[in-house]
Parts: C-alpha cells; structure tokens; sequence
C-alpha cells in the first residue's frame, strides 16, 4: 500500500501543513496547484522537497475557491472543468519539468473530487483532460463499495486508475467519505487512525459509520500532516506498513 499526501499548501505568508516532516514518510505527493490553496514559489519548493526524497510527484487540481479551501462545489460547465484542470496541471508540470521532474498522476481535491465520483459529466470532463495531456497522467480517485463504474471510465480513456483510501476519515455503507459537516467525520484517536489504516492496507473490514462493516480495494492511502499530531500519526502508520518501496 502507498502512502499519498495533500501538500504544499500554504499560500503566501499563511503556511499550513507541516511539508518537511511528512515528505520522507510518504510515496505520492499530492501538489496544490493554486486556485484552492499554493502559489507559484510554494509549488516550486514543494516539488524540490519531493524529488530530493523521491516522492512521485502528483497534482491537486481544484475548483478555483481560495476562500473556501476548494471545498465548496461550484457550477461550472463540463468544458470549463476540463480547461481548469488542464490550466493547474499545466503549470505544475512545467515546474516540475524545470526541476527534472514530471508529474504521474492527477488527484481532484476537495469539492471537485468528491463531486466527479457522483456526476459523470464531471467525471469526463477531468478524463477528457487527463487522456489529451502531452504525457500519459493516471488519476487517483476515491475507492468505493462499488469500484467497477470508474475502472471502466477510465479504461475508456485508457487512463491508468489509483483508486485511494482514508485513514483518517469515516465512510457511509456505500465506501463515500462522510463529509465534514457531519459529527464524526473526521477521526481524531491517532490509535484508531493506524488501526483503519492497517486493515485497509491488509484487505480487511472497516467499520462505516452507522457501525456496519465495509471491504475496500484500495492502491494508495491518503494520510494529514497538518500538525505535530497528525504527523506523529503518519510516522506510526509508516512505521506499521513498511518501509517505503
């Protein structure tokens, strides 16, 4: 099981995410690309931090929402989320080239992730950006009760398909996150964070949130490094996983 982090995140003089510790711990890395959270300088240092430990490199695309943290769905029309997201790949990756790197895959965040896993216009139109790229970009998205929708989207655009799992997150009985407006959402015991973690990354059962039992087939997990707490919980996680491949 691989590790993935949101990251490089901070914007301006506002730093959030604590990018040096976290970075040698995890496999991906999930870079902002500006229109919810990063800035040019911000995403050339982050994708420095990544090569020097030889993390993939990946992009965090979004709605443009700075305010809200990309975590507010926005109307936009199929076409105008294909250029958005051609727009903040584009420019991580010509970063990422200047450094010698190359971005792998692309990671929706917020609001546009959760939104392409149930309206399939939006679906396409990230799909659409991903299989016209000048270089082959897998997509990493959320594992689900039912992964078999999104495997055949993505063959269809012969995309190469991460499907990703939450440590730190509840899941519905459908294997949908639980979103954050809702109690419980977020789990806080870093001791429950590792053990979620464990039995995603060995196949088993987790318990959802109305206490029933769910089975997901997950590529990579996404761990928080946004406090002492949290990165204190990504190293247990590291530590009960394995060394990084």
């Amino acid at each position: 099981m691989l590790l993935n982090c949101d990251i490089g995140e901070s914007f301006g003089a506002w730093r959030m995410g604590m990018d040096e510790h976290v970075m040698p711990l995890i496999d991906q890395a999930n870079i902002a690309c500006g229109f919810h959270a990063g800035d040019p300088i911000t995403m050339h240092r982050t994708v420095r931090l990544a090569l020097k430990h030889g993390v993939t490199l990946g992009a965090h695309p979004a709605y443009p929402d700075l305010q809200g943290f990309g975590r507010r769905s926005m109307a936009f029309q199929p076409e105008e989320i294909t250029a958005l997201i051609r727009y903040q790949v584009g420019a991580l990756s010509h970063i990422a080239e200047s450094e010698g790197g190359r971005v792998r895959y692309v990671k929706p965040h917020g609001a546009l992730y959760n939104d392409m896993m149930r309206d399939d216009a939006i679906l396409e139109a990230v799909l659409t950006a991903l299989a016209t790229a000048p270089s082959p970009l897998a997509l990493m998205a959320m594992a689900t009760a039912d992964n078999a929708p999104l495997r055949q989207a993505c063959e269809r655009h012969g995309i190469e398909l991460f499907l990703e799992a939450f440590a730190d997150r509840a899941y519905d009985d459908q294997g949908f996150i639980v979103p954050r407006s809702q109690p419980g959402a977020v789990h806080q015991d870093p001791a429950l964070i590792v053990r979620q973690a464990s039995d995603l990354a060995a196949g088993r059962p987790i318990r959802t949130i109305t206490g029933n039992w769910l089975t997901l087939e997950a590529d990579t997990l996404c761990v928080h490094g946004d406090n002492a707490e949290s990165v204190a919980a990504v190293e247990a996680i590291r530590q009960a996983l394995g060394a990084r491949s």
